[in-house]
């Protein structure tokens, strides 16, 4: 069964078709990554020696903040939501499935090879200026961390013509085995101890959240009564109660995510259906000059503020270090009552330094692409290519070395989704098997 797409009410949308409620939305999840990591980056001179800490750790402050902050299960519907409606607009005017892999690839890498690069030379010179070895490494590890989003979001969205095509067929079915495997790994983790099973949720959760968001862009979750979207947020929060009750969950949301558990799926449904109830209203609010010009500064930048945002607060913190070194000012105790007055100031400072970094380095994002790949061997390999250069600065970390093979890597992935390969011609028809989509694409050529 082909399910068409709900058009959103002509109250809730932007000149050209954009969904107010959906941009803002998007932009306030960018904020919220930004915010919660500038309150866990924190600094330390022990000894005189400067150190990068986490400066959640072993505090309670960061469950409540976590509950608020931890939006990364509703980027991922918005990226569903939005992902669904162009590939079917493209659909509409003659676009496959392999042109919106490439297209994807094209968008999140181009940003992501020129922030790498750039975080290799400066690693390179930080350790050519004799900064500690030690404080290097642990600056590429830091830079590195945040990164899984864009591998993750990356294979995602090259897997949205497959699995759009089976929500379309059969929604219920492949939202519920998503989810079902999702359980399946959290209990085997559980049940073994063994942690690393956690990490294949990595695909599982995200990609179900992601379904979630088509159900969201066939309209489908706005069509519900109020009143089963209000049981479905309440069901969610009492479900998400009763596993940190048991032990099945951490209370702390940012936990969850390193590997990723069950836990989001209850938070997505949750603000899904939160969003559902109040999007006429975001529409209403997105509206307004000041909140439409911050959405407007984010929603082109979004992957470039998120790529640029852990460099910048790794900057700053560096150079509070070496202000507290040269002036012998002491630095405020971690999550003492003078580290809390100065969190306003370091929040101001951050986003604004993050803002000024992020309206250079956008450039590149706004770039048009160039015209992509119709071979769908190219997309899938770009894909891999891409995911692997993220995977391998998780895995290892980021060091100049690890930097140049990501940025080869990553520049071997954007040239494969812009040139285009001319594909067979077999009895009148050029045809391109689709390893992301899993159908064959035919497109009539003249004999």
């Amino acid at each position: 069964m082909t399910v068409a797409s709900a058009a959103p009410a002509a109250s809730i949308l932007r000149p050209g078709g954009r969904d107010r409620a959906v941009d803002l939305v998007r932009a306030v999840c960018v904020l919220g990554v930004v915010v919660l990591h500038a309150m866990m980056v924190g600094v330390a001179v022990p000894g005189g020696a400067p150190l990068f800490v986490n400066a959640s750790d072993g505090t309670g402050w960061i469950v409540p903040l976590s509950w608020v902050l931890q939006v990364m299960p509703l980027f991922f519907v918005i990226g569903g939501f939005s992902a669904a409606t162009a590939y079917r607009r493209a659909r509409e005017r003659g676009g496959d499935a392999v042109g919106f892999v490439a297209g994807r690839v094209q968008r999140l890498l181009r940003p992501a090879i020129v922030t790498i690069g750039v975080v290799g030379v400066l690693l390179a010179l930080l350790a050519s200026a004799g900064v500690p070895t030690d404080l290097v490494t642990l600056a590429g590890f830091r830079f590195s961390q945040p990164l899984w989003f864009l591998g993750v979001f990356l294979v995602c969205q090259a897997l949205v013509p497959a699995l759009l095509r089976l929500h379309e067929r059969a929604p219920l079915v492949t939202i519920g085995l998503l989810a079902a495997a999702a359980a399946g790994v959290d209990a085997a983790r559980l049940a073994s101890g063994i942690d690393a099973l956690g990490f294949l949720n990595l695909a599982f959760v995200w990609l179900a959240l992601q379904q979630l968001g088509f159900f969201l862009a066939d309209g489908r979750i706005d069509a519900l009564s109020r009143r089963t979207r209000t049981l479905a947020a309440i069901g969610g929060v009492a479900g998400l109660a009763a596993t940190f009750v048991s032990g099945i969950h951490s209370p702390d949301l940012v936990a969850n995510i390193n590997p990723p558990t069950t836990a989001l799926l209850l938070v997505g449904v949750v603000h899904t259906a939160l969003f559902s109830l109040l999007r006429e209203p975001i529409a209403r609010f997105a509206e307004r000059r000041p909140v439409q010009r911050f959405t407007d500064f984010v929603t082109p930048r979004a992957m470039t503020v998120y790529l640029w945002h852990m460099p910048v607060l790794l900057g700053l913190a560096g150079i509070t270090a070496a202000v507290a070194l040269g002036t012998g000012m002491p630095l405020p105790a971690v999550d003492g009552p003078w580290w809390w007055l100065t969190r306003p100031v370091w929040l101001a400072v951050a986003l604004a330094t993050t803002a000024a970094v992020t309206l250079v380095a956008a450039r590149v994002e706004a770039l048009t692409p160039p015209a992509v790949t119709h071979s769908a061997r190219h997309a899938a390999i770009a894909t891999a290519a891409g995911t692997a250069a993220v995977a391998l600065l998780l895995v290892v970390g980021t060091t100049v070395v690890t930097a140049a093979i990501a940025v080869v890597a990553l520049a071997w992935a954007l040239r494969l989704a812009r040139v285009a390969t001319p594909a067979r011609v077999d009895g009148g028809q050029r045809i391109s098997r689709s390893l992301v989509d899993g159908v064959q694409v035919v497109a009539r050529v003249a004999p």
